[in-house]
């Protein structure tokens, strides 16, 4: 086990090469964190992790991808080898925003795409760094969730991601309620429409909806759980 991995928190960042990811594991080593920056493509996840950290002493990429079951494996294993314990696990990965498509038309594979990364890449991830968390003394989870998941303001269109991020808020609420026996702190954030590649320009600076992550990634013990949340104000399920 790594001797200085040992001595700080450790959080693991999924979909962490670009955007709003990519930023909130820059903003998570900047306050001290060991970050694991979780990436598809390894090459690029190394080098993203080499413009936030050059000499590799605070962010270390690894090979993840969230819709594979063997890669999520392989990747608890190596947290757990490498540190022994998970403190903040970020639910980022996910895919799929189609605005072209309508729920009274869509295609159900890109459907099941999504879901399979949006929704149950999360869970995966979640499960498979469990135990670690449990050894961490203050433990979270944070699911990158969207306004285009609450179900107050849908009224049509990218049905696919938002049908997987309303999943991926009910996940939250149920793992929130299962885990806050054992101090697991559990929230979804929205970021806001974020100038990234998914959310495309003329949004907030990634700086800012990457904040948001980073609060709900460090809360205080008596913080909220189960919660939906932007810039740390509530967002209507």
């Amino acid at each position: 086990m790594a001797v200085e991995g040992a001595q700080l928190p450790v959080a693991v960042v999924t979909g962490a090469n670009r955007g709003i990811g990519y930023e909130a594991v820059r903003q998570l080593a900047e306050r001290g964190h060991r970050v694991v920056l979780g990436s598809r493509d390894l090459a690029k996840g190394r080098a993203a992790a080499a413009r936030i950290d050059q000499a590799g002493e605070r962010v270390t990429a690894v090979q993840l991808d969230v819709a594979d079951e063997a890669s999520v494996a392989a990747m608890g294993e190596w947290v757990t080898r490498e540190f022994g314990r998970t403190d903040v696990v970020v639910n980022n990965a996910a895919i799929l925003y189609d605005t072209w498509a309508q729920a009274r038309s869509a295609d159900l594979g890109e459907v099941r795409r999504a879901l399979d990364t949006n929704l149950f890449g999360a869970w995966r991830v979640t499960q498979a760094l469990l135990p670690l968390l449990r050894r961490s003394p203050h433990p979270r989870v944070v699911m990158v969730s969207s306004e285009g998941g609450s179900l107050a303001s849908m009224s049509g269109g990218t049905p696919a991601y938002s049908v997987s991020k309303a999943a991926l808020n009910a996940l939250t609420r149920l793992l929130a309620g299962e885990l806050g026996g054992q101090r697991i702190l559990v929230n979804a954030i929205c970021p806001g429409w974020v100038a990234t590649d998914m959310g495309g320009p003329g949004g907030r600076p990634v700086e800012e909806g990457a904040a948001g992550i980073v609060w709900a990634a460090t809360l205080p013990d008596d913080g909220p759980s189960g919660g939906f949340f932007r810039d740390g104000a509530p967002v209507p399920w």
